[in-house]
Order: C-alpha cells, then structure tokens, then sequence
C-alpha cells in the first residue's frame, strides 16, 4: 500500500532524521520525498510504501500523528488514493 505523509511547522534541526526513523521502525520505504523551507516554516511531503508495515492504516495513521506531537510538527499519513483525490481539482 502506498501512502503519503505530510509534516508540517516550524523549522529545526533533525526534523527529517526524526520521522525517516519512525517510519524505517515501523518497516515502511521511503519511495519519494519533497521538502522546503518557507521563512521558519518546515513542509515535507513523502510518499511511502507501506506494504510491510504490520498495523492498518487507521493505527499507523494514528500513531503517526501521534509521534508528530512528541515532535512538536504535525504529521498526517493518508492512503495515496485519498490524498490524491483530496488535491485533484
């Protein structure tokens, strides 16, 4: 399965470091990733696969958001069909 993570707020050190490492403990690859800084603003979006991963969306999605608040960014992961479908105009 496919998905894509959003992370996004303020800037610092380690912010890519922090979450690529969530994801590997949880056995998802990174196929793709885009990040840029806006001001002291972070934005990253990464599409990922998750077909290894043990937990379903809706845990991994919540224990996503989860590890975004121990963070301090806000962090979301949405099957690639949703997001897609949430930013098709």
């Amino acid at each position: 399965m496919k998905a894509v993570v959003t992370v996004t707020g303020t800037d610092r050190k380690g912010i890519i470091a922090q979450v690529s490492a969530f994801l590997c403990e949880k056995e998802i690859n990174i196929l793709d990733i885009s990040q840029t800084i806006m001001g002291d603003q972070f934005a990253m979006i990464m599409l990922v696969d998750a077909s290894e991963c043990k937990e379903d969306l809706a845990t991994l999605s919540a224990e996503v958001a989860e590890m975004g608040k121990r963070i301090g960014m806000s962090v979301r992961l949405q099957h690639e069909d949703i997001f897609n479908a949430m930013h098709t105009v």
